[in-house]
C-alpha cells in the first residue's frame, strides 16, 4: 500500500505549482508584481469557468502567463490584444523605455517575438490567442461575452477611458474588471487607471472586492 504520508497534500501541490508559476514569470520582462500575477490567475481560474478571458496589453507575456495558465486549467481561452509596439510611457526618450526591444530596421518598439516565445515556452499555444493590433480595432467587431477583462495597455488617460469603454460591456453578470496600476496617491504614480477605475464603480454596474497591490479587482453586478 502506498505509505499516505508520501502522497502531497492537494495544498502543498498547488503551492509547488504556483511557485514554479512565479519563478518562471520572473524570467519575462515586465512590470507585474507576483502577488498580483498570483491574484490574477485565481480569479481567472474561477471566471474562465463561465467563458473566455480577455487582456489589453501583451508586452512580453508575464500576465499572459498566469491568465492563460488558469484558462487552460479551465478549459477556457485567453484573447490578448497588444499592437506590440510598446505603449507611450515605453517609446525613446521615455521612462520606460527598453533598448532591448527597440528593432533598429523598423525603428520602432517590438515586443512581439518575446511574448511568442513565453507561450512557446509556457505551452499556451493552444490556450491563448494573440490579437496583434489596437484595442479599439479588436473591438469593433466583438461580440463575444467575456468571464474576465484585464486592462493593461497604454496609461495615458485617453487610451484607458477607451479601453474600458471597448471591453468593460461585454463582461458578463458576476465576470471580472481588473485594472493594473492603481495609485490612489500621484506621489506613487499616474492616476490615469484609478479614474477609470472609480468611473466603472461610478456607473453602478461594478462593486470593488480587494485590491492586491496595484491590481484593482471589480466584479460585474
Amino acid at each position: 500500500m502506498l505509505d499516505r504520508l508520501t502522497v502531497p497534500s492537494r495544498e502543498k501541490y498547488w503551492s509547488a505549482a504556483m511557485n514554479n508559476l512565479i519563478k518562471f514569470a520572473e524570467k519575462i520582462k515586465g512590470f507585474l508584481d507576483p502577488d498580483e500575477g498570483k491574484r490574477l490567475y485565481e480569479i481567472a481560474k474561477e471566471a474562465a469557468l463561465h467563458g473566455p478571458c480577455l487582456e489589453v496589453g501583451s508586452y512580453c507575456g508575464k500576465s499572459a502567463l498566469y491568465l492563460g495558465t488558469a484558462c487552460k486549467e479551465s478549459g477556457a481561452i485567453l484573447f490578448s490584444i497588444d499592437h506590440h509596439r510598446g505603449s507611450e510611457e515605453q517609446q525613446p526618450g521615455e521612462a520606460y523605455f527598453d533598448p532591448e526591444l527597440f528593432d533598429v530596421h523598423a525603428y520602432a518598439i517590438d515586443t512581439l517575438s518575446l511574448f511568442r516565445r513565453t507561450l512557446q515556452m509556457a505551452e499556451l499555444d493552444d490556450t491563448v490567442v494573440p490579437m496583434v493590433c489596437t484595442s479599439g480595432l479588436a473591438a469593433r467587431a466583438w461580440a463575444t461575452p467575456l468571464s474576465l477583462v484585464f486592462i493593461d495597455g497604454g496609461h495615458a488617460y485617453e487610451t484607458v477611458l477607451a479601453d474600458y469603454y471597448c471591453w468593460a460591456k461585454h463582461i458578463v453578470s458576476n465576470g471580472y474588471l481588473l485594472i493594473h496600476d492603481i495609485f490612489q496617491d500621484p506621489a506613487d504614480g499616474g492616476q490615469a487607471p484609478f479614474k477609470i477605475y472609480q468611473k466603472a464603480l461610478a456607473s453602478g454596474r461594478f462593486k470593488a472586492l480587494v485590491q492586491t497591490k496595484t491590481l484593482g479587482v471589480l466584479q460585474r453586478i
